[in-house]
């Protein structure tokens, strides 16, 4: 299907697979979406906690690609100290079908 091709920045061909997981591939991306989609608006701390194992520098980095790549948007609100929260974009929750028929396979198919 041609329409599932795209030509990235340097004018090479991706398929529409490849791209996807450009976005949100690695070992914590969808993770960090679906807690967003799922349970609403967290705060770093509060993500942090519910992603076991992942480094600060990590999560900074992950947090910082999903903003940039216009999945998730980073709230900040003065006060003292003050209040940084992450919440999914709407173009961020066009990922929660996919992000459930990931839930759903792996509650079917894990261990």
């Amino acid at each position: 299907m041609s329409d599932s091709i795209q030509v990235d920045e340097k004018g090479k061909l991706k398929c529409s697979i490849e791209f996807t997981l450009s976005k949100i591939g690695g070992k914590w991306k969808t993770v960090i979406l679906w807690h967003l989609g799922v349970d609403g608006p967290q705060r770093y701390r509060d993500l942090k906690d519910l992603l076991p194992g992942i480094a600060h520098k990590m999560l900074s980095q992950q947090l910082k690609e999903l903003e940039q790549d216009g999945l998730i948007v980073r709230h900040q609100y003065e006060g003292v100290p003050p209040k940084v929260e992450y919440s999914m974009t709407e173009k961020g929750m066009t990922l929660m079908p996919v992000l459930h028929a990931m839930h759903q396979w792996g509650t079917e198919f894990g261990e």
